[in-house]
């Protein structure tokens, strides 16, 4: 009775944003809304080209879609309500909602962190064991991967759900961040976060490093083989098809690991910038990087494009 009269001192958390400042306001609305709008239009064309060129109906296309369609609700989980705080004088969430979104935020980060290894695997097949990658990587496969990357990440995020609801929240309920993210939450418990701590630094560290180190390992081998190619234009060919998703590998992890590879004291201001990049940045780059580097991709899209006009 005593933690549940505790815990009810807090029954909203006020987020902070990304400036205090009247003036920011309105111009931080409208890049957001600018980036939301590309983001979301941006990852539906990617998943319409996809879907209507039958050249495009390979696995590597498969999980690029899935991605899209991750990043679409990624990114929606996070930006509607970072507008409507722009706009508002009180920029409260209530404690359920804080603990909601959290959740789907890890999910969804998870999701796509999954789905990267996913498609480091793919190339790897591609470029390592290219007579038999239909057999590999079947139909039946491919559904069983993308399923697998989307339901571990609910087993991740549960338990840090779980243990945060765990904690007294009975000083302070403003939230130095744009969204509910565990570090700034940690930092206003009045209880000991030992637990919760400790799980970062053990459960947490192997989610997050163990698709990085996966995709490394694929990458490594990878190399190896694009180097044993006697023809330039055979490296260069191997190449191209990888660098799309490397550059989304480093922005993706590059930010996470900048984020959360330090200790809860040094959390600072400045990790609120690091976290857009890959939080909203990513999600809207990707269409992009995907495209603008892939011919199947521009193809597709000038496809879809002209069917639309027509």
């Amino acid at each position: 009775m005593e933690r549940l009269n505790q815990t009810s001192r807090v029954s909203e958390f006020i987020l902070l944003g990304l400036s205090s400042r009247p003036e920011d306001q309105k111009p931080l609305f409208i890049l957001f809304f600018i980036i939301y709008l590309v983001t979301i239009t941006g990852n539906m064309l990617t998943i319409l080209a996809i879907h209507s060129d039958p050249h495009l109906h390979t696995p590597m296309y498969f999980f690029l879609s899935v991605l899209s369609f991750t990043d679409i609700w990624y990114t929606t989980s996070i930006v509607p309500k970072m507008l409507v705080d722009f706009l508002s004088e009180k920029k409260t969430i209530s404690y359920a909602g804080c603990l909601t979104q959290m959740y789907f935020i890890y999910v969804l980060a998870n999701i796509d962190s999954c789905l990267l290894v996913v498609m480091a695997y793919d190339r790897y097949v591609a470029i390592c064991d290219p007579f038999h990658y239909v057999t590999i990587m079947s139909r039946h496969r491919c559904i069983l991967l993308v399923a697998f990357s989307c339901s571990l990440p609910h087993l991740h995020s549960l338990l840090h759900i779980l243990l945060l609801n765990q904690l007294t929240f009975c000083n302070s309920n403003v939230v130095h961040h744009f969204f509910c993210d565990i570090n700034p939450l940690l930092k206003l418990s009045c209880s000991s976060i030992f637990v919760n701590d400790l799980t970062i630094k053990t459960e947490g560290l192997v989610v997050l490093v163990t698709p990085f180190l996966c995709i490394v390992f694929s990458y490594v081998q990878i190399l190896v083989a694009v180097i044993r190619i006697p023809s330039a234009a055979g490296r260069h060919k191997a190449f191209s098809t990888c660098g799309s998703h490397l550059t989304v590998v480093i922005l993706f992890y590059g930010s996470i690991f900048y984020v959360y590879l330090q200790p809860l004291s040094r959390y600072t201001v400045q990790d609120r910038v690091a976290t857009i990049v890959y939080t909203i940045l990513s999600s809207m780059l990707n269409p992009f990087i995907y495209s603008l580097r892939n011919k199947d991709m521009k193809r597709g899209l000038g496809k879809l494009i002209g069917r639309r006009k027509s």
